[in-house]
């Protein structure tokens, strides 16, 4: 037992211990926790993800790591791999110095989760079949109708406050940011979303953000 106590302490005092490594494809919602690591201040490693050969930079089989075949994934320093955006995000908040999300039993942490599962389910779903070549355009007129609803939500929301939990920069806030970056790419207008629009550019002016932008590439 001592001797295991004793290891533990020379691998964290040598740094041979692994950071965590973020799975991710440049622009993919992927960017919501590499924008989280960056704003807690974690150690990770990046490894990008091929779509077509569902191989990574590394030279992983990506389909070994999360068999869904869809980033995010994290592989923490243990080994274990987490999937989920939202779940993935709510664990680099939980371990990072800077509260990206509020203390467990509080209100304002079950806020900051419902409004993860509604970007999850209600936003970042509905931008999808929008992405899709082959989707008949009934259903998408369907989804930019939905979504159009969807961000009347936030945007009323945001008229009030200038996150979505109040005065708090939330993982919710990085999770939306990245989600309504892919509006420019399929031609959905936020014009008739003023307040959202303001939001996009007072999270897009953080240094952090603008760090991860650039290391996929996107800045």
């Amino acid at each position: 037992m001592k001797w295991q106590f004793a290891m533990i302490d020379f691998l964290q005092f040598t740094g041979t211990e692994k950071p965590m490594k973020l799975y991710y494809a440049p622009g993919a919602c992927s960017l919501a926790p590499h924008i989280a690591l960056r704003e807690t201040g974690q150690a990770f490693d990046l490894d990008k993800l091929d779509f077509a050969t569902k191989k990574t930079a590394g030279g992983e089989n990506f389909l070994s790591v999360n068999p869904q075949g869809y980033v995010p994934a994290l592989r923490l320093d243990d080994g274990a791999v987490l999937t989920e955006c939202a779940v993935i995000l709510q664990y680099i908040a939980d371990r990072g110095a800077a509260r990206l999300i509020a203390a467990a039993g509080t209100m304002e942490r079950y806020r900051t989760q419902e409004w993860l599962s509604f970007i999850a389910t209600e936003i970042h779903k509905n931008y999808s079949p929008l992405f899709n070549k082959a989707a008949p355009e009934k259903a998408k007129a369907q989804a930019r109708e939905r979504l159009a609803k969807r961000l009347g939500h936030v945007e009323a929301t945001l008229a009030k406050s200038p996150y979505l939990v109040g005065g708090r920069y939330t993982v919710a806030d990085i999770y939306l940011f990245v989600t309504l970056r892919w509006s420019r790419i399929i031609s959905f207008d936020l014009t008739p979303f003023p307040n959202t629009r303001d939001f996009q550019t007072r999270v897009g002016a953080r240094v952090e953000v603008r760090e991860a932008l650039k290391a996929e590439g996107l800045g």
